[in-house]
């Protein structure tokens, strides 16, 4: 028993020292690039089209991917200074006590996360195995597709690490060649000549304001990976390009895929691979699915482990991971069910994570100058960020307002432009301006010195 906790993951939440650390330059690439493509994101390039050009899909995915990296590679450079997973950093700006209910609102995301993967998963799997085979069962497949994504999660950073170096690779290659056969098998005019609709819910505004809102979602698991990198600044630029990468390819596939679909006169559906599949390359398209799912459902059940320590630090690693594992798997069992809510739950999981991260953003960046003590803020021994027993008003004054804000521009009066870009905006510098001005009523530590 011994010998198997010392092969699995042990990983915990306190700060990494540089000797610690064993990710390099093309190991931070790899899971970035692993991260972002993924099934719902080339579900989401899908649908762009016929509401927008096939052109202005790809203005658009470029312009928010090149945006929208930018602060998860910020994100990531604070993981990398202080060693820190995601959550035990929201602790220097929120509180101690204050970090602790983002991190349990961060893990049921996850999960559920989780679940509208795994499921489309099994659906490739399962296409994969009838071509094959002529045996088709969705359950079990999608049962084994998470059982895979639980073992290499058990072993912790080393597992993500070495699955990723591999499942960035492939899913690149098999997604190029998968490009090659649209452009070449089909005829580009129509897809560029694809009539759009008349009556268009997503406008280039609201398309661009998706894709930020994508990106977003990744806030929340940043440090988690980049605080095993070796190089601060290799991990930034790593982060940068493989996430910007990964997402020009997952959305640009979306779009081409859901538009000559369109242009063929097919109905759409959320499983790309049954529209590949008329196309004469289902099988290829169901292998990039299901890796793509097994990277980045490693990747959320790590984090949503990582944020369950962050409240329960004394709980074993791979132990929990087996457990939250366990309910991923039962919850992907939900199959359409989870479908029909897919883009309320990326609007939701935008209105809950884009305060949280631009509060944590501005206080390490602007109101803390770069300054954190990453010991006290894992272990409080000096007390540094305690403020008012163990929340940071500052911190959930500006949350409040800045998601009521999105709330309305989101759900009551839809802006025309979006919300998701002014919410980050709104939330940071409210709270910075709260820091600021609440700075006089800053809780001492030991030593006598303020802290913000």
């Amino acid at each position: 028993m011994a010998r198997l906790q010392a092969v699995l993951g042990n990983d915990n939440i306190r700060p990494l020292s540089m000797q610690q650390r064993s990710v390099g330059f093309f190991g931070i690439f790899s899971i970035w690039v692993a991260a972002n493509f993924v099934i719902t994101t080339i579900l989401t390039g899908m649908l762009f089209l016929p509401d927008i050009s096939f052109f202005d899909a790809l203005k658009v995915i470029f312009l928010g991917s090149a945006i929208g990296a930018i602060p998860i590679a910020l994100m990531g450079r604070i993981g990398t200074t202080t060693g820190l997973p995601t959550m035990v950093i929201t602790r220097a700006a929120f509180g101690q006590k204050g970090a602790l209910l983002p991190a349990a609102a961060n893990t049921i995301i996850l999960v559920g996360w989780s679940w509208i993967q795994a499921y489309m998963a099994g659906l490739s799997f399962d296409y994969a195995f009838n071509y094959l085979t002529g045996y088709s069962n969705v359950n079990l497949f999608t049962i084994l597709t998470q059982g895979l994504v639980v073992f290499i999660t058990i072993y912790g950073i080393r597992g993500i690490d070495t699955a990723q170096r591999f499942i960035s690779t492939a899913m690149l290659t098999l997604s190029f060649m998968v490009f090659y056969k649209l452009f070449t098998a089909y005829d580009v005019h129509s897809l560029i000549q694809l009539q759009l609709s008349k009556n268009p819910e997503i406008t280039f505004i609201i398309a661009f304001d998706i894709v930020i809102a994508t990106a977003f979602s990744w806030m929340s698991s940043v440090c988690d990976y980049n605080r095993s990198a070796k190089s601060e600044t290799g991990g930034m630029i790593a982060t940068y390009l493989g996430y910007v990468l990964a997402s020009m390819v997952a959305f640009g596939l979306g779009a081409a895929v859901g538009g000559f679909s369109l242009a063929l006169g097919m109905e759409q559906t959320y499983d790309p691979v049954v529209l590949l599949a008329a196309h004469g390359f289902g099988l290829i398209a169901a292998i990039v699915v299901f890796l793509s799912v097994v990277s980045t459902n490693a990747m959320a059940l790590y984090s949503a482990n990582m944020s369950f320590l962050n409240v329960f630090p004394k709980a074993s690693f791979w132990k929990t991971a087996l457990v939250l594992g366990v309910i991923t798997i039962s919850g992907a069992l939900l199959k359409e069910r989870l479908m029909t809510h897919f883009f309320d739950f990326v609007l939701f999981i935008a209105t809950l994570y884009i305060p949280i991260f631009a509060i944590v953003l501005a206080d390490f960046y602007l109101v803390k100058k770069r300054r954190y003590d990453e010991e006290d803020i894992a272990l409080d021994k000096k007390g540094l960020y305690r403020y008012v027993k163990g929340v940071h008003p500052a911190a959930y004054i500006a949350y409040v307002l800045s998601a009521a804000f999105a709330l309305f521009f989101t759900y009551v009066s839809p802006l025309s432009i979006g919300s998701t870009v002014l919410t980050f905006f709104v939330a940071g510098i409210l709270y910075t301006v709260l820091a600021k001005m609440m700075r006089s009523s800053a809780v001492e530590n030991v030593e006598g010195e303020k802290i913000a």
